[in-house]
């Protein structure tokens, strides 16, 4: 018999993005709770004891907490492989901040790691779960909006650019092409779920306004296997910005962010069907971390199919290993 009631949780890490998902889970209601954390630092016992839930310094004793059926990975990238290891050993099901890896090849075992011992596999790709993004992505898929020809986004803040030079954000080895683990990636991810897999790409990555090791200004232009090119950008060093458009032969929409989905305030949408008018709607804030987690708490009841593939997840993965190797060769084309 499934099981019913909430998911009990283990977070993970509690920097700043996992102190966000605790606060968005205080809200996700009887779908999904956190029973306790795992956090190196010791201001983290602080917050566990603040939030009610126990503490531990390693993954290890908070996957032994009596209980636990799933994982919330918020954690450097470099860590994800060993955790997702140590979760997949221990049946638990696994909610992934992004990037899922580095390589092809390591989005590959986690995938098939997770689907062997029947685990769902969420990942903290929560643009998609905006509610304009998602209405797009609807369209999209049952034809409204024509055959697609492109893809546009800009997904920029200076969020890092008071962080300690320390900071595993600003490591080039754990963000080695400006914003595109932190910013980019969510754009690669909706410009593959709209055009499928890459055929090649090429990557321009500076540093123009800060000191920031591994450049703060990146973009790349993509052309996929099925026809359609996508141009990505993204700073670590401007003023927010969050812009995301596609172009199709029936009707084209641009959606731009209010604010940042840390503290989200809506959406502006513009666009505009074959014959018709521009128009611009406002959208009101919603919480799409929230919904995301909520999404993977249903798939771990088998109440609905998590709505990200497998495939989509090493889709993404494959787009950012080959930015990795056009940036280290100086913008030179790179074929997936």
């Amino acid at each position: 018999m499934a099981k019913s009631g909430p998911v009990n949780v283990a977070m993970i890490g509690l920097g700043w993005w996992g102190k966000k998902m605790t606060a968005v889970l205080q809200k996700a209601g009887d779908d999904i709770r956190i029973v306790c954390a795992a956090e190196p630092n010791p201001a983290g016992a602080e917050f566990a004891k603040t939030n009610g839930f126990a503490h531990y310094t390693t993954m290890r004793e908070a996957l032994a907490h009596p209980g636990v059926e799933a994982v919330i990975l918020a954690t450097p990238h470099s860590l994800h492989a060993e955790q997702i290891r140590l979760a997949v050993a221990a049946k638990k099901h696994i909610f992934c901040e992004k990037p899922l890896a580095l390589t092809r090849k390591g989005a590959e075992a986690a995938v098939k790691a997770c689907a062997r011992n029947r685990l769902v596999l969420g990942m903290g790709h929560e643009r998609r779960w905006e509610p304009p993004v998602a209405r797009m992505l609807a369209m999209a898929r049952n034809g409204e909006l024509g055959r697609i020809q492109q893809v546009e986004g800009n997904f920029s803040h200076d969020k890092f650019t008071t962080l300690d030079k320390k900071n595993w954000r600003l490591n080039q080895k754990e963000a080695p092409v400006g914003g595109m683990t932190a910013t980019g990636i969510h754009l690669t991810d909706l410009a593959a779920a709209l055009l499928g897999e890459a055929r090649d790409l090429r990557v321009s990555c500076e540093k123009l306004s800060s000191k920031i090791p591994q450049g703060d200004t990146m973009s790349v232009h993509i052309r996929f296997k099925k026809g359609g090119t996508a141009y990505v950008s993204a700073s670590l060093a401007m003023p927010f910005i969050s812009r995301f458009a596609v172009f199709g032969s029936k009707g084209w929409i641009e959606i731009r962010d209010k604010a940042h989905v840390e503290s989200p305030a809506g959406w502006v949408v513009t666009s505009a069907m074959a014959g018709g008018p521009i128009t611009v709607t406002e959208v009101p804030p919603a919480e799409p971390v929230k919904d995301n987690l909520v999404a993977f708490a249903h798939a771990v009841r088998r109440k609905a199919a998590y709505p990200i593939s497998g495939k989509d997840l090493v889709t993404n993965i494959s787009i950012l290993e080959a930015i990795i190797k056009s940036a280290a060769r100086d913008g030179a084309v790179v074929k997936l």
